[in-house]
């Protein structure tokens, strides 16, 4: 298995879309800690990280989608769609890596908005 950052976070991202969520404790650490911090909350441990994946409500299987990702060092970012075909969402990613396993991660869920009118002359909407 290729062990570079990039692999370990692609193959997070793999896992997270089997949702078998225990599989994904293979590339997280002993000490792995995930941060939200706009809700200020830590979830620690990888029997945590799963359970708290597998109890999330859901209509359906999860399906994830890599739009972008950047690696530098131990450090890797993802943009990712996700879906259960009700709720979606694009979260941003940031994954620290140690030796070979992902020992942190910190997560930011940026909500969707309606564009202010008072810019419309100068922007097209994205759909």
């Amino acid at each position: 298995m290729n062990t570079t950052p990039e692999a370990i976070v692609r193959e997070f991202w793999r896992l997270m879309a089997s949702n078998d969520f225990d599989s994904v404790k293979q590339v997280l650490s002993q000490d792995f800690v995930l941060e939200w911090p706009q809700s200020r909350e830590r979830i620690r441990g990888a029997d945590n990280f799963a359970r708290m994946n597998s109890e999330y409500p859901s209509s359906g299987r999860w399906h994830f989608r890599i739009n972008r990702l950047l690696s530098q060092g131990d450090a890797v970012v993802t943009q990712v769609s996700l879906t259960d075909g009700t709720q979606s969402a694009e979260p941003i990613s940031f994954f620290t890596i140690e030796q070979g396993r992902i020992s942190r991660l910190v997560e930011y869920w940026p909500d969707p908005f309606e564009p202010q009118a008072n810019r419309s002359h100068l922007v097209e909407r994205m759909d």
